[in-house]
């Protein structure tokens, strides 16, 4: 080989080694964000409603390639737009099960991607396929996004809005909507994907159709088990945990859960009724179950009852308010002894730290 040859292929090959390792601002990275954390249905002291918000991407564009949200509480875009998160940039959203508190907030977020960005693309929406309750009844998570105008179009908003501005979808916001159904089943799926980011699902109890989620991606994984308890409804039971999002949950770097503090208990004349206490995962057993999958970070949202609540809706608090102590307490009574962000709006958690 001649000195020229020799030269050419050593700079080649040092260009080949140098785009083979990775720059600071290419490492993969990912923050987790409560945009909201009321537990349940009432409201105390503005807090917004159980979603989170899932970015993922590089240093270089502040791991923001991939935005997920999980559930859409009340006042889920207020919340966005104060980390700076357009509606219009949400790739997809995912809904554990249907009740108002953990959906009420999407009509927002489709009203307005459709106000302003209805020729952009679709927004994927991920949730159980349709589920007969055993009390008859049918859940419908496609129905509710399919509807989810229902209420403007009778009213004429709709009309009004497109006489304004042609290029807005006819068909109104739901036309803006991907809706993508699976059935979950007792073992992890595959359910959604861009790049490299992959988030499964797994059946999980809290009311028909419940399902539990798993994100996993080059910089971390993250496990949300929304309102999911145990399948044994009330006591005798080894833990008031799901088997099934603890079966997700294995080797998760962060778990996302709402919560039910011990002194909302039946013996403790808080008023609550035992069904609704028991369907909760209890802040103590969801300690022990993060332990036990190894999580780094538990965080806790849908606190119930939240941080300075004498009473939640018609239920009081029996001793008076909670704080951010007492939660960690429950927690620390697990014996878990990873990293407890007990949930306030817009906690968040990054993914390598900085």
């Amino acid at each position: 080989m001649t000195k020229t040859a020799f030269a050419v292929t050593g700079f080649f090959l040092t260009v080949a080694v140098m785009a083979a390792v990775p720059t600071a601002d290419a490492a993969p990275c990912l923050i987790v964000t409560l945009t909201g954390t009321q537990g349940g249905p009432p409201i105390f002291n503005g807090l917004a409603g159980p979603g989170t918000l899932v970015r993922y991407g590089e240093d270089s564009n502040n791991c923001g390639a991939v935005k997920m949200q999980f559930d859409a509480g009340r006042g889920t875009n207020m919340r966005l737009s104060q980390i700076g998160i357009p509606i219009e940039e949400l790739n997809a959203v995912f809904f554990t099960h249907m009740h108002t508190d953990h959906t009420e907030g999407f009509a927002d977020i489709l009203q307005l991607r459709w106000h302003w960005n209805s020729t952009g693309p679709k927004i994927e929406v991920v949730c159980s396929s349709d589920t007969v309750s055993p009390l008859g009844f049918t859940i419908s998570c496609k129905k509710f996004v399919l509807h989810i105008a229902d209420a403007f179009i009778q009213s004429g908003e709709i009309a009004q809005r497109l006489s304004e501005v042609k290029e807005r979808l006819a068909g109104g916001p739901a036309d803006l909507t991907n809706v993508i159904t699976f059935e979950p089943k007792d073992e992890p799926q595959l359910v959604w994907s861009s790049g490299e980011v992959k988030v499964s699902a797994i059946r999980s109890t809290h009311m028909a159709g419940h399902a539990s989620y798993r994100v996993d991606t080059p910089a971390g994984s993250v496990g949300f088990g929304g309102d999911a308890g145990n399948d044994v409804f009330a006591p005798p039971r080894a833990s008031s945990t799901s088997d099934q999002v603890e079966k997700l949950a294995k080797g998760v770097d962060i778990i996302v859960h709402s919560t039910m503090h011990p002194v909302m208990g039946p013996n403790r004349d808080s008023g609550l009724p035992p069904p609704i206490f028991y369907r909760q995962s209890g802040t103590t057993d969801l300690g022990a179950m993060a332990k036990r999958v190894g999580a780094k970070y538990l965080m806790l949202t849908h606190l119930f009852p939240p941080i300075g609540a004498g009473r939640i809706g018609p239920f009081k608090v029996p001793g008076g308010p909670l704080t951010e102590g007492d939660y960690r307490k429950a927690v620390e009574a697990s014996g878990y002894t990873g990293n407890t962000i007990v949930g306030t709006d817009l906690a968040s958690v990054r993914l390598p730290a900085k």
